[in-house]
């Protein structure tokens, strides 16, 4: 029987994305099936959480992040332009968004079209790989949709004919990570049990083990 499990996550995210490729692996290997579930960045949910988080907390995640892509073997960079537009004073993002309500539509477009997790991986790649500056800019999403089996001006026709449509399918995602247990991302939910980040992935497959998972 085909397991399956709920992710949670989140373009602006560096462990959604250095977490992406061995999810894709996983996928690949085992009968699992992958709910691609997109919400917004905390910087878009919650503002508040920047105003009050340990001054500590973006050094190490700079620090953090760049040691575990180094580790993982991927290429990783800040992206150039940031997928959130923030204040730079309260690092909360600013009300009117350039990139992120159409990034995060475009996912939940890409999993209702059966190319979720391929499409997160591509374009997640494009954004945080530092190969590209302005990877708004051109075609390069469009070819990342292209490698991820999905056609980027069908998706932006979708989430713009029922923009109402695809925020209510995020809305009802943040909704659902909530109540898997968990707010940060990436979350795998699997049977009611979150299983938080990057370095949870481990921990995620000995369980679906314990499940009965089996190798395709």
């Amino acid at each position: 029987m085909t397991l399956s499990i709920d992710l949670f996550w989140s373009f602006r995210s560096p462990y959604s994305y250095l977490a992406t490729p061995r999810l894709c692996e996983m996928a690949d290997k085992y009968d699992l099936h992958v709910n691609v579930r997109p919400v917004y960045p905390l910087a878009v949910r919650s503002g508040e959480f920047f105003s009050q988080v340990n001054p500590l907390w973006i050094p190490y995640l700079m620090r953090d992040t760049m040691r575990i892509a180094e580790m993982l073997g991927l290429p990783y960079r800040w992206p150039r332009p940031d997928p959130v537009k923030v204040d730079p004073v309260t690092r909360a993002g600013v009300k009117d968004q350039p990139y992120i309500h159409r990034l995060t539509r475009l996912g939940c477009a890409a999993a209702e079209a059966a190319r979720g997790l391929p499409f997160l991986k591509e374009v997640s790649h494009t954004i945080w790989s530092g190969t590209i500056d302005g990877w708004d800019q051109g075609d390069h999403l469009a070819k990342a949709a292209e490698r991820a089996g999905c056609d980027l001006a069908v998706l932006d026709q979708k989430i713009t004919d029922s923009p109402a449509k695809y925020e209510a399918i995020i809305d009802e995602n943040q909704k659902a990570h909530l109540a898997s247990g968990h707010w940060g991302v990436p979350t795998c939910a699997f049977e009611g049990e979150p299983f938080f980040g990057q370095d949870r992935l481990d921990v995620l497959l000995w369980r679906l083990k314990q499940k009965g998972l089996k190798k395709r």
